[in-house]
């Protein structure tokens, strides 16, 4: 069944007009007609069985039928801090750990940052990947959108890191004692991990001191040096197959 986000759908309504892409997506790209059945996200956590009952030009009117059951909750709370990089690379990799559950995303620009963006253009960057989450939200069947924060320097983004009950870590490309197999085998499940992973460039010599110095463990994910995005894939997924929810037992 096709799924779609309307973020103003409350619990109460039996009835939705949905507009703007959505709506388009609906009419003109689909086709879809009256009596197809489809699911509503709210971008919350909740989602709604729904049957189209009239289709315009500009707006889609549905049957709110019943609210679906929401899946269990995961038993890790992920917040990814990817740095900034290359734009392509930066759509795919906040589009695939959409996918994969993390809850929040935090970019941040370092010393050795290749992308410098420019305060006028944050507002359309974060606009853009604000789209990208919807668009993964609706693909891989998530009801809550992972938040996602104004990116900041390194120094500040370490110092909002929660206090307590979280595993902090940093992957870092130099890293010879510290994988992060051993971390995840040897400590008790958290029920946080906040996930730095860095620029093209990696990590300053200062910049990892400042990191150890607020906790965090430094780690390293093998002997290849992996891109940013492949990283950052990596790490998420290992967490989720670790201490989270990619695995079946968790959902039945």
């Amino acid at each position: 069944m096709r799924r779609f986000l309307v973020e103003d759908i409350t619990p109460s309504m039996d009835r939705l007009t949905i507009t703007g892409k959505e709506a388009r997506y609906i009419n003109r790209i689909l086709r879809m007609k009256r009596g197809q059945e489809l699911i509503i996200l709210d971008g919350k956590g909740r989602s709604f069985e729904s049957t189209i009952e009239k289709v315009s030009h500009k707006e889609v009117t549905v049957e709110v039928k019943r609210r679906l059951p929401p899946p269990p909750v995961s038993p890790i709370e992920i917040s990814l801090c990817p740095a900034l990089i290359k734009s392509h690379a930066m759509d795919y990799l906040i589009q695939k750990v959409t996918e994969l559950g993390v809850d929040s995303i935090h970019p941040f620009f370092s010393e050795r940052t290749v992308i410098k963006l420019e305060s006028t253009h944050i507002t359309a960057k974060m606009d853009r990947w604000i789209e990208i989450i919807k668009s993964a939200c609706r693909q891989c069947n998530r009801a809550a959108l992972p938040s996602l924060e104004t990116p900041l320097p390194f120094e500040q983004m370490i110092a909002h890191t929660p206090e307590k009950k979280t595993l902090r870590i940093l992957l870092w490309e130099d890293e010879d004692r510290t994988d992060l197999k051993k971390i995840l085998k040897s400590t008790s499940p958290l029920p946080h991990v906040y996930a730095v992973v860095g620029p093209e460039g990696g990590f300053t010599p200062s910049e990892i001191n400042l990191a150890r110095e607020s906790g965090f463990h430094i780690l390293s994910l093998g002997d290849r040096i992996l891109r940013a995005e492949t990283a950052a894939l990596s790490l998420v997924s290992i967490i989720q197959y670790e201490w989270g929810d990619l695995s079946l037992s968790q959902w039945q």
